[in-house]
């Protein structure tokens, strides 16, 4: 198991949240204005929709065959998760591996593969990087999902969306792989409307 601890609102930055939070409602009209107003309370309700998201989507993502750690429990400060790696040491962020040319084809596959499964389920990582992406035993596993965005409840659900490809695709291109930003874009987004 691999444990993810949420920090308390006194130590998490919520200055970039607003955009991600668009789209999520409360059903309590009290919450919503302390959560806007980034009262205390409002910090704090916001700090645990970041936890519960995240184990939700995970399960979720889960459930669908998307390759993402299994979500085991959540606590109010701390989620435990599959681990990824092996014999105690983590696997490696893709950021930090050096694959080789003829291995970027099948990573990025993988990538593409995952983002269309995804937004065929109408989302977006968000905050996709090759930071948030693992590599264990050659197959992709990717992390980080509390950000996790509704493309057509959230107003600027596409931009995250093209952002996330973007950010992928010159990740890519700096190793040497040629990836066509624009055709995963426009894979993505006919995965995101076909549902409609």
């Amino acid at each position: 198991m691999a444990a993810k601890r949420f920090r308390s609102s006194d130590h998490r930055l919520f200055h970039r949240d607003a955009g991600y939070l668009e789209g999520r409602r409360v059903r309590r009209s009290r919450e919503m204005r302390a959560m806007s107003r980034r009262t205390d309370f409002g910090r704090e309700l916001i700090a645990g929709q970041w936890a519960g998201a995240e184990f939700h989507a995970l399960g979720q993502l889960w459930a669908a065959g998307i390759p993402v750690p299994y979500p085991v429990e959540l606590s109010s400060t701390e989620m435990l998760m599959e681990f990824i790696g092996r014999d105690g040491v983590a696997a490696p962020r893709l950021a930090a591996v050096r694959a080789s040319r003829a291995e970027l084809p099948d990573l990025f596959d993988q990538l593409r593969t995952a983002m269309l499964d995804v937004a065929a389920l109408g989302w977006a990582h968000g905050d996709l990087s090759p930071y948030n992406v693992l590599v264990h035993d050659g197959r992709l596993v990717l992390i980080d999902w509390p950000q996790l965005v509704d493309l057509i409840g959230n107003p600027q659900g596409f931009a995250f969306l093209e952002r996330d490809a973007l950010t992928m695709c010159r990740w890519f291109a700096t190793k040497g792989f040629d990836a066509d930003a624009s055709l995963l874009i426009g894979d993505l987004v006919a995965a995101a409307t076909a549902r409609f």
